[in-house]
């Protein structure tokens, strides 16, 4: 059993002033794996005091300096690989190849900034002014499990070049994948207390984050109702925030897509992640005159997925991440039965032979509508709501009929007619005809998803403050 004791202030791995501890259970297995040392309100505060002290050279530092300190971090990260991909399935449950997907996204980002630092422009004429960005300040970063070090390399490689100091408070139940990232930051030499990580919870942690005045900005990926408390405690001292929410993605399935494609790539892009990602397509709208095909390819391909040990590069959905989780998600697959859903495949039944673990069953509910509630709330697990529709106009207005906005995907074979049902959407991201990433395009939510953009100039720009200078 391995013991986390430390955690990375000022440059330093330190022994923390809290005491409590929190066990690590394997999600394939459910035994104990580790133990944390958990930080307190006076850890802290050292590290914001420590970044705060960072602040004042690294906010000063060239966007030479910055690229240097960028590609040291990334290079770390390439050392590392093996060993983050490896602890990422152990400690989180995420099958092999959507965490060496995670941490080579992790890696693109720090190569995405550096690109993007060599072009941009920190001092800018507008109108007769001159407009100076500079770093915000502060930052305090909070991230949830699901995918802890993809949102580490993401939102870090963005606040350093920009010339931000961070204090990171990662989930907990990420103890093992943030300490080895940790070691990744330390060895690449930025200066003391430019980034440090405590483990903590969230009450405690993240808690002192948002009400402490020296942190500037918080950038969040989380639940909304946790987004909702962070912002209704960032604004007592006018915190920036940047806030990455929940989603109920739709997929809309145009008459004229290829089912054979498009139903198979529906159902990864539900059970992305093991369903255990915010941008997962959970409602797929299909035509009514074509719900009976649906059914049978998306019943037929959901029995050839592989749920199992997620170190098998030919597992599909691995486990949940906790017993909480898993009871969480069999819980939703209750109501889904009771609200009159029909149950296509799946179920709350363990698959055979994993019963020690939280695996639960790739699980189709049909004949949903967008009323019930696996249609409207997040489930954060390998559910997917088939939802039939009549016309062109109805599967728009059913796609938007949801307090979120996170994702959308749409498929069809004319891309014109494709791109232009996308562009009525409410959703910050868009894929048309499969899953697809770009680094540089935002990232973020409508309506209750959140507020903000990630990536890129856009999600740059929201770790500057524009000042105006007027002659």
């Amino acid at each position: 059993m391995k013991a986390i004791n430390t955690m990375y202030i000022n440059g330093e791995f330190v022994t923390p002033h809290g005491t409590n501890t929190l066990d690590l259970f394997s999600p394939v297995t459910n035994q104990k794996i580790a133990e944390v040392t958990l930080g307190d309100e006076i850890d802290t505060k050292q590290a914001i005091s420590a970044a705060k002290e960072a602040f004042k050279t690294y906010s000063k530092s060239t966007v030479k300096e910055r690229i240097t300190y960028l590609e040291n971090v990334r290079n770390a990260i390439e050392k590392r690989k093996e060993a983050l991909i490896d602890v990422m399935i152990e400690e989180y449950g995420g099958v092999r190849q959507f965490s060496a997907m995670t941490i080579e996204f992790a890696i693109n980002d720090f190569t995405t900034m550096i690109d993007l630092l060599k072009e941009y422009q920190f001092e800018q004429v507008v109108g007769k002014s001159k407009v100076v960005l500079q770093p915000v300040g502060v930052v305090g970063i909070i991230i949830p499990w699901n995918m802890s070090n993809g949102f580490i390399g993401t939102k870090l490689s963005t606040a350093l070049a920009a010339g931000c100091t961070v204090v990171v408070k990662p989930s907990e139940m990420s103890a093992q994948q943030t300490q080895i990232m940790a070691a990744c930051f330390h060895e690449a030499n930025l200066p003391k207390g430019v980034v440090n990580f405590i483990h903590g919870l969230g009450d405690v942690v993240g808690a002192e984050i948002t009400r402490n005045p020296d942190i500037h900005k918080i950038s969040f990926t989380g639940s909304t109702n946790v987004g909702k408390m962070i912002a209704k405690g960032a604004v007592d001292t006018m915190k920036r925030v940047t806030l990455e929410l929940g989603g109920k993605s739709p997929n809309i399935i145009l008459d004229d897509a290829d089912l054979q494609t498009a139903i198979p790539t529906a159902i990864m892009a539900a059970f992305l992640n093991s369903g255990q990602a915010c941008a997962a397509a959970t409602r797929l709208l299909v035509p009514m005159e074509k719900l009976n095909e649906v059914n049978t390819i998306a019943k037929n391909f959901a029995a050839s997925l592989k749920v199992g040990d997620p170190n098998d590069l030919d597992t599909a959905i691995g486990p949940m991440v906790s017993q909480k989780q898993y009871e969480r998600v069999i819980d939703y697959i209750q109501i889904g039965q009771q609200e009159g859903a029909t149950l296509l495949t799946g179920g709350t039944q363990k698959p055979q032979g994993l019963e020690a673990g939280n695996f639960i069953a790739a699980t189709i509910f049909t004949n949903v509508n967008n009323k019930m509630r696996i249609a409207r709330e997040e489930i954060f697990g390998p559910v997917l709501c088939i939802i039939p529709y009549q016309t062109e106009e109805e599967v728009i207005e059913i796609a938007n009929d949801t307090d979120y906005g996170l994702a959308a995907y749409v498929s069809a074979s004319d891309i014109e007619r494709a791109k232009k049902v996308a562009s009525q959407l409410d959703a910050g991201r868009i894929c048309i005809n499969g899953l697809s990433h770009d680094a540089k395009a935002p990232f973020g939510g409508f309506k209750q998803s959140g507020i903000g953009r990630e990536y890129g100039v856009y999600g740059l720009s929201a770790y500057l403050e524009p000042k105006a200078i007027l002659e």
